[in-house]
Formats: C-alpha cells, structure tokens, sequence
C-alpha cells in the first residue's frame, strides 16, 4: 500500500498537544495532591492539525486550513507541520487551542486546556474561505476536523464554513469527509461520509451519549441521518467493536475490532478519517477504505498520545492481519530482509513445489532453520510448477500451498517464482545459507556458485526415506 500522487485538503480546528511526563512518589503536604516531578515534555500538532500529520505520514500530500493566534502556541504549531500546505489564518484576537496533558506510569493525571472557541470574525472566515480556494484545486478529497473549537462552527446569517467547503466541492468529483462533533449535525448537510464515533452518533439521534442500540435500531438511525442530511455514507466507528458502515439502500457492512494492547485512545479518530481519506483519493471502495482505517486505529490505540500512524506501520498491521502474512511479493521481502539484516540475523533459502505437505517437507523447513536465524522459503508457482511437472499438477493451487508452508514452525517468509528455477530470487535475496536436498549433488544446486562467491555456504539436507509428493500421487491413484 502507498499513497503516492494523492493530495488531500484538511480544514478544521487546529491545536497544540503538549505532553509533561512525570514521575510521582509522594503526596504533597500542602495538599491530598501527587507531586509531579518533570522528567520530559514535548508537543505535537492536534486536532485537525494531527489528521494533517497522520496523512503526511502515510506518505499523501496534504494542505491544512485552520486558525491560530498570535502567540507562542501558534507559532510552536507552525514550526511542527513540516512538509504540510500552510493555509493558516494568524488571528491577533484569538488564542490557540492549546491542550496539556501530565501523565505519570503511563497515565493522564491531568489535562489542562487553553481555548476560544468562538466562531471566526468576518475578516478571519473571508480569509480561511480564500485558503480554502486557493487549496481546493490541487486536492481529491476534502476532510473537515471539527473539534468544536469555533473554526467550523455556523455563522450569523449562514452555515459557516462546512457549508461552504461542501457547496464549493459540489459537481467537482471531490468527496468530503466529516469527523463531527455536538448534535447539530445541518452544516454538515449534503457531505459524502460523517465519521462519527458512538457517543456522538447518539447525540445526533437526539439520545443520550451512553445509549447504546441494538443493530436494527442503529440500522434505522444511520438510515435517517443519512436522509436528513443527505450524506451518502456514515461510517460508525464503535471502539473496541470495530466499524460499521452504512449507505442508503446497502447492507449495512460491519468492520470487526483489530485486538491490539490499548496505551492511549486520543487522537485515534484522527487516524481513523486521515487513513479514510487517502483510500478514498486513492481510488479504493469505500468498504476497503474501512477495512484499512480500522487497522490504522488499531496500530494508534497502540501508541502514548496523539502519534501518527506511519506507512510502514500500516503495511506492517496489514500484512498482520491479512490471511497470509507471511507471504511477501519480492519487493516487501527485500524490505523485510533488509531489517532482518540489520539486526545481525542470517538469512536461509530454500525452494520447491511443495505441493502435497508431508514430513520430508517438515524436516528439511527444521533443518533449514538449524541452519541460521531467518527461514525463507520459494515455492514454484501454479505455471512454473505445470511447465515442469505437466498439466495434472499442481494437485493444490499456489494460493493453499503457500498457506501451508508459512504455516510450518520455522518459516519467516515465504515467496513466489514464476520461472523454472529460482536463480532470479537467489540473486536478490542473497542468502548466507542456500539449502537443497541430497539427492542434489552440491555443483548441481541452482544458485550455489553465486551463494559461495560472496561467502555463502549450501547445506544439503538429508531425505526423509519413502516421502516425496510423486509417491503420494502414486499411491491415490491406485
């Protein structure tokens, strides 16, 4: 997965995320209070600020609209959007939004917020509207961050600048995405998707916040909200229950929880629709953008404070959580091996068919990880295995071959060849270890002049008597 060429425009309300971490020990005796002993702070961007980083992470291109003060925040929060689309507006009236969060072993003691949270002035919102233009061009899907911080708030005499986004994008081909906030959901009418989580979601219908449905009801809900508004989707996001995603007329399609071990829930909704979006700008359908944001928060809950999913992190928590993780096209197996080898660990490489598993096929994946730290196996695929077998082979397809393999204790990774042989990957991997069995003698073993010329060795592995994928053939057909 990458995001290469997409550009997303992030609007909403942008703040400063500061973190004290401390260390307590005692009770103060001036008061029933902890005494907090600095041991290190830093800040990070928040709000919307921290969809614009999550996105910048993902490796998309994205520009940010929002306002600030004229103040040290400000300023702080400026200097930490490297490499992010300046839209800005400084306002001399206005304070940053500034969140400071004292944490100690791991958890908040104390939050301490510093806001205005009144609507723009006409000056500031005629600016924000020309930033907002000057971005829109350039951009495939637009988010709007509301963090009831005032920027997206309604205005006397209009619906303020949710609803001029979502007007200016309309008939433009370019989807706007909505993190919502409060009950009053009309100025974010006629946007493609609101991600609300379940505590707002309940707001919305009118409920309390801790009301919970059972799934016709929440069905039922979704559907009205959707018709009131006119969204065409709302992706419900339910904490450790996962997603659900509903569209008008459509199945309603439920996104089951990633288990991950939970350090810190804040700032994974920012996650959740900066990931959204760069699978939307990246052409994907929306129930596999999802599936992909559900991962990425789940990568976040991992993380203290407010942290940006990476894409090395995402495509690492997707391979984790595919069917077959192990099973790497050549590109990510260099990667992979490339880290392998910085932690000082040898690499193994075998090959075959593989084509019925049985227990030749378990000692030699036991012999070859006695041989070293990293066990990479090649399997002919469903051609190469025809071409040299003939057409009633491979009895199974590439696809549970590869299932089984990986599979096995000892296998690191596991790749495909088309080819006959797997000269090509032996080239590219680089083993320290080339092993093949001995009924191979050693100069006959493809790739052991190349492994030996830079100092790499080949173990012939001993056969396990009366085991071999023809035999077994043989004997079913009798």
């Amino acid at each position: 997965m990458n995001f290469t060429g997409v550009r997303v425009l992030v609007v909403g309300d942008v703040m400063l995320d500061q973190y004290i971490v401390s260390r307590v020990s005692r009770i103060s005796p001036e008061a029933p209070v902890p005494v907090a002993n600095v041991a290190n702070k830093w800040a990070v961007p928040g709000g919307a600020a921290n969809v614009a980083r999550n996105l910048a992470g993902l490796g998309a291109a994205v520009d940010l609209v929002g306002l600030v003060g004229q103040d040290d925040a400000g300023e702080n929060l400026r200097r930490e959007l490297v490499g992010i689309g300046d839209g800005l507006v400084s306002s001399p009236a206005r304070r940053s939004t500034c969140k400071t969060r004292i944490l100690a072993q791991g958890q908040q003691l104390l939050r301490l917020d510093e806001e205005q949270t009144d609507p723009p002035r006409p000056n500031e919102y005629e600016y924000l509207c020309r930033n907002f233009l000057e971005f829109l061009p350039v951009c495939q899907v637009v988010v709007l961050s509301d963090y009831a911080k005032g920027v997206l708030a309604s205005l006397p005499g209009n619906a303020g600048l949710c609803a001029f986004a979502i007007g200016q994008t309309r008939g433009k081909g370019v989807p706007v995405l909505v993190d919502p906030k409060g009950g009053q959901w009309s100025r974010y009418a006629g946007a493609q998707c609101v991600t609300p989580n379940s505590a707002e979601f309940a707001v919305a219908c009118g409920r309390e916040a801790t009301a919970e449905f059972d799934g016709p009801t929440r069905e039922e809900l979704a559907s009205n909200l959707c018709g009131e508004y006119g969204f065409e989707r709302l992706l419900l996001t339910r904490g450790a229950r996962g997603m659900a995603l509903f569209e008008p007329g459509v199945a309603p399609r439920y996104v089951r929880n990633v288990t991950r071990e939970v350090a810190d829930v804040s700032g994974a909704g920012d996650t959740v629709i900066a990931s959204l979006a760069a699978c939307v700008a990246k052409g994907l359908a929306w129930d596999e953008a999802a599936r992909i944001a559900n991962i990425a928060a789940g990568v976040a809950v991992g993380k203290v404070g407010a942290a940006p999913v990476s894409l090395v992190e995402l495509n690492q928590a997707l391979r984790d959580n595919s069917d077959n993780p192990k099973l790497y096209e050549t590109a990510d197996l260099l990667k992979k091996i490339e880290e392998w080898r910085r932690a000082d660990e040898s690499i193994v490489f075998t090959n075959g068919c593989f084509d019925l598993l049985h227990p030749g096929h378990i000692s030699l994946i036991r012999q070859c990880a006695a041989q070293g730290d990293r066990v990479v196996v090649a399997l002919n695929s469903d051609v190469s295995v025809r071409r040299l077998k003939g057409s009633t082979r491979p009895i199974q397809n590439e696809q549970s071959r590869t299932l089984l393999i990986a599979a096995l204790q000892g296998v690191d990774a596991v790749a495909l060849f088309d080819e006959d042989t797997p000269l090509n990957l032996i080239h590219d991997v680089k083993p320290d270890v080339l092993v093949k069995g001995s009924d191979y003698a050693e100069q006959n073993v493809v790739g052991a002049d190349f492994v030996r010329s830079y100092g790499g060795r080949v173990y012939l592995a001993y056969l396990t008597e009366g085991c071999s994928t023809t035999g077994l053939v043989r004997k079913m057909s009798n």
